[in-house]
């Protein structure tokens, strides 16, 4: 028989096996270790990708243990070559020929690392014009100063302090701004024992709140705190001139509590006040225009500020 007869329509020689399919197998998945080498390569190659090719040196690996930024950095370079590698696999699945794919997928990815510049540059950018801005404001802050005839009044930060306020801090405030200082006190140890050792029970125990007529009474401290922080108000160590100022705080149900939950307790007489901010901040936002401000009680200035 002829070497003619002897091959099959195929080319192949009729007595050679083709190999076997796994069942259900395509040639798609057949396709997918060289589509993984391809698309790895390839990857390895592109000059945008050096996070991994930066770990196959070793050094990025030993910075990546102790540098957190560079771990990351190192996982979203894995998670891109996954990612790459899937989407090949996936193009080529759908039936589309391996070349078509992979240029399919490398322009995708062009046309996202070109997005991630643009973006990149818009932040430096607009990190750019802020500093431009802040350096421009103070140059207009520094004019504003030099005009002899620039009446502005009212600090510019009391604005943003009225948007951190509550209504009742600003009940509170009133009535530090007219009823003076406020008397507090510390319930802490005392006897024998508390003249080596005192250790505090309940501070800052005060009348504030009912004083000024706030609604939610027990977030009396938490108002104090804020005014605090705001700069408005301080907490003196110093007692008022008045002793009379204290009777009443000293007979309330909650530092009466307080001094009965231990066996010998005494009171530290503290007092509460207005920081010269603060009363700026007060004559000038929560008085009515036009008010009388020359009978308005003194405040301490801070000195031992706790």
């Amino acid at each position: 028989m002829s070497d003619g007869a002897e091959r099959g329509a195929s080319g192949r020689p009729s007595n050679e096996r083709l190999p076997e399919r796994r069942p259900g197998a395509t040639p798609a998945v057949d396709a997918l270790p060289g589509l993984v080498r391809l698309a790895a390569t390839s990857w390895l190659r592109t000059a945008e990708w050096g996070v991994v090719a930066g770990v196959k040196t070793g050094r990025r690996m030993l910075k990546a243990a102790t540098n957190p930024q560079t771990a990351v950095e190192v996982a979203q370079g894995f998670a891109a070559a996954s990612g790459v590698i899937a989407d090949l696999a996936k193009a080529v699945s759908s039936g589309m020929p391996v070349p078509e794919a992979v240029i399919q997928v490398s322009t995708s990815l062009s046309n996202s690392e070109q997005r991630a510049e643009a973006q990149e540059k818009q932040v430096e950018l607009r990190q750019l014009r802020q500093q431009q801005s802040l350096r421009e404001q103070g140059e207009a802050l520094l004019a504003r100063s030099r005009d002899v005839w620039n009446n502005e009044q009212g600090h510019p930060a009391y604005a943003r302090i009225l948007d951190e306020m509550a209504p009742d801090e600003g009940r509170i405030l009133l009535l530090l701004l007219r009823g003076g200082p406020q008397p507090s006190v510390d319930v802490r140890t005392g006897g024998a024992v508390g003249l080596v050792s005192s250790t505090l029970v309940a501070p800052g125990l005060n009348m504030i709140g009912p004083r000024a007529g706030v609604r939610y009474l027990d977030q009396v401290p938490s108002y104090l705190n804020n005014l605090f922080r705001l700069g408005l108000v301080w907490f003196s160590r110093e007692q008022l001139r008045d002793p009379l100022e204290y009777q009443v705080v000293e007979a309330q149900p909650d530092v009466l509590a307080a001094m009965h939950s231990v066996r010998s307790a005494k009171v530290v007489r503290r007092s509460i006040h207005l920081t010269p901010f603060g009363e700026d901040f007060c004559r000038t936002c929560l008085l009515p225009e036009g008010a009388d401000v020359s009978e308005l009680p003194e405040h301490q200035a801070p000195h031992d500020l706790d």
